[in-house]
């Protein structure tokens, strides 16, 4: 217990660190340019309490089951060298963990013309699929690049053809459906494939799942919009609450706590089933290491709902608030710096950027550090938010940045260490989590509301800029070590990723 009691002190210092920097600019801006209610104020300091204890949980939690999981059932499939077995269980896996993502509940209700369960079941078989693929990609050594290049050819394809107001949702679910509940366990079980293998490029393929499994919910989402021709696209934005006093405060979260509690009892049932009747089938797992992934699934369970319960109801009025008032400011402009301030610290509170710099840091030896994956991903949704910002006041096509975007994103591919291509596309999806569901994109919408502007396809679309840019950020991260490390008579794609950064000074991190 007191092993225990120590990683949560660490976690919540972690949690600290992510979170209080929002706080601190939610505050200053409410005493000074943008006047909030109190009660939305409160709220969204309650809110920050659980978004905290949440994280902290959360954190540890899938360190402690989610991790193992994922590594165990990884490397019993690939052990079974049935491929049509690993390619069945690799689809259920992906299809449950998806359906089990509580993000994915949100943008089935803002989705119009289409049935939430339809969408759900086809989001979830786009995930399978693609995790069958990067199951594939992982086992044959097949270049990751070259498969992104062909599956984006195909998304910008079907694209052209998706009418404008359906555009911006079907991008941002590729971003949407990799949330705390996918990353840790497929991030995990790449590990797991890789550790079967006995080549030195095993390290390298075991990132690049999350890239292919965000590509999945795009398509899936872009087929079902040329199916169904939504003709009644209107987004109704949510009324925020009125609170007057504190009794109705308290009432509002002790409401809605037991819904989270249900929804993640609900969410999480699939994964434990799943595993639990791996564990029966293959008694890969002794009873000591089953207790403690037991603990650990008990803590996910715990933060995801306080996260949850925080974000939604503490969080999403006061970024629906901040937006409106902000846009409606005689200099409203400033709402692309202050996007940018936003997005820069709000990335590091995303419970799933924790597990993926952690496990990134790991699998490299230290050579890519928690730190410097942790200010290339600050870096780029910092870019991603102030183009968001920019095409809320204007109106521009969510094209006119994302073609330009990923173009440059699958240029560099072509240049960079195969292992840097599969960490940034991983990174787009594990960026774009609940905070940026239940801040930022409230935030849009709150200031396409005050700018008058159509709220599907000027708001929509903030969660698929958040995915892109740190395809780019963290690939110049990676061009610039491999152009250093060449200068010094070594090329970083001959030599291991350690040796590579062994090379630099730890300044550099800093200057890029």
């Amino acid at each position: 217990m007191n092993l225990y009691g120590t990683r949560l002190q660490e976690k919540l210092n972690e949690a600290l660190k992510a979170v209080l920097p929002i706080i601190g600019i939610v505050l200053f801006l409410s005493f000074t340019i943008v006047p909030i209610s109190p009660s939305i104020l409160m709220a969204f300091l309650i809110g920050a309490v659980l978004l905290i204890i949440g994280m902290m949980f959360f954190s540890l939690g899938a360190e402690l089951s989610m991790t193992p999981m994922g590594e165990k059932v990884g490397g019993s499939l690939t052990q079974t060298r049935k491929l049509w077995l690993m390619i069945l269980l690799s689809f259920i896996l992906g299809f449950i963990i998806t359906i089990s993502e509580p993000d994915l509940q949100v943008l089935a209700e803002q989705v119009p013309s289409i049935p939430n369960l339809v969408l759900i079941l086809a989001v979830a078989c786009g995930v399978g699929l693609f995790l069958v693929t990067a199951l594939l990609r992982m086992l044959f050594s097949i270049s990751l690049p070259k498969m992104l290049f062909v599956f984006y050819a195909i998304v910008f394809g079907l694209a052209f053809f998706v009418p404008k107001d359906f555009l911006s949702v079907a991008f941002d679910s590729g971003g949407v459906t990799t949330g705390p509940m996918t990353v840790p366990f497929i991030m995990a079980f790449g590990i797991g494939i890789s550790a079967i293998r006995s080549d030195k490029h095993a390290s390298d393929d075991s990132f690049g799942l999350v890239a292919l499994c965000s590509i999945g919910p795009i398509l899936a989402v872009l087929v079902l919009g040329l199916i169904y021709h939504p003709e009644s696209s209107e987004y109704i934005p949510e009324v925020l609450p009125t609170i007057d006093n504190s009794i109705e405060l308290w009432r509002m979260f002790s409401h809605g706590i037991p819904h989270y509690m249900m929804e993640m009892a609900v969410s999480l049932f699939p994964i434990v089933l799943f595993f639990g009747i791996f564990q029966l089938i293959s008694r890969e797992i002794h009873k000591r290491a089953l207790i403690r992934i037991v603990v650990g699934l008990i803590y996910t369970y715990v933060g995801l709902f306080l996260f949850l319960t925080g974000v939604n109801i503490g969080f999403m009025p006061a970024g629906n608030y901040l937006g409106q008032m902000l846009a409606s400011l005689p200099y409203r402009w400033i709402i692309v710096p202050i996007g940018m301030l936003i997005g820069y610290f709000i990335v590091l509170a995303e419970p799933a950027v924790f597990v993926l710099t952690k496990q990134v840091e790991e699998i490299t030896s230290g050579a890519i550090s928690a730190k410097a994956m942790g200010l290339s991903l600050s870096i780029g949704v910092s870019v991603s938010l102030g183009l968001a910002m920019i095409r809320v006041l204007t109106g521009i096509s969510i094209f006119w940045f994302i073609i330009p975007g990923y173009a440059i994103a699958l240029f560099l591919s072509l240049f960079v260490p195969k292992i840097f291509t599969a960490i940034a596309f991983d990174s787009g999806g594990v960026a774009s989590g609940p905070m940026t569901a239940t801040f930022l994109l409230p935030f849009a919408i709150g200031a396409s509301v005050s700018v008058g502007g159509n709220i599907v396809r000027d708001a929509f679309g903030v969660v698929a800029m958040v995915a892109m840019t740190p395809l780019i950020t963290i690939q110049v991260l990676g061009l610039v070590y491999k152009l250093r490390s060449g200068h010094s008579g070594k090329g970083v794609s001959h030599m291991e990723p350690k040796e590579a950064f062994a090379l630099l000074a730890d300044d550099d991190i800093i200057e890029l």
